[in-house]
């Protein structure tokens, strides 16, 4: 039983861990980002929302992947070959970091 339990508390600790890792990793996003459907294939798991003052993580959409170097600055490709990385737009529940999509470039980054 004594098994059962320390087993139940290295997993929870570590499931713990890992999403916390996820949600500091978001911050240094930049560059180039593929949107893959299946949730489970994305490497980043997003939640976009309507309100900035709700939102973890503030992206601006590159026109070009040169221009995409900063945090937060986005350049969307459909090419798996050129994405830094991946995302999936999920819901609230299980998203890895909540972002709002915003016109001046400026601004983009963690909040």
């Amino acid at each position: 039983m004594k098994k059962i339990a320390c087993s139940f508390v290295v997993l929870f600790g570590f499931l713990t861990m890992q999403k916390a890792v996820a949600q500091q990793a978001f911050c240094s996003l930049k560059g180039s980002v593929l949107v893959v459907k299946d949730a489970r294939l994305a490497q980043i798991k997003v939640f976009q929302t309507d309100s900035e003052p709700m939102a973890d993580f503030l992206v601006f959409k590159a026109d070009n992947k040169l221009f995409a170097d900063k945090p937060g600055l986005w350049h969307f490709t459909e090419v798996r070959a050129q994405a830094d990385f991946t995302i999936a737009f999920v819901t609230e529940e299980i998203a890895d970091v909540k972002v709002f999509f915003i016109e001046n470039e400026s601004f983009a980054g963690c909040r």
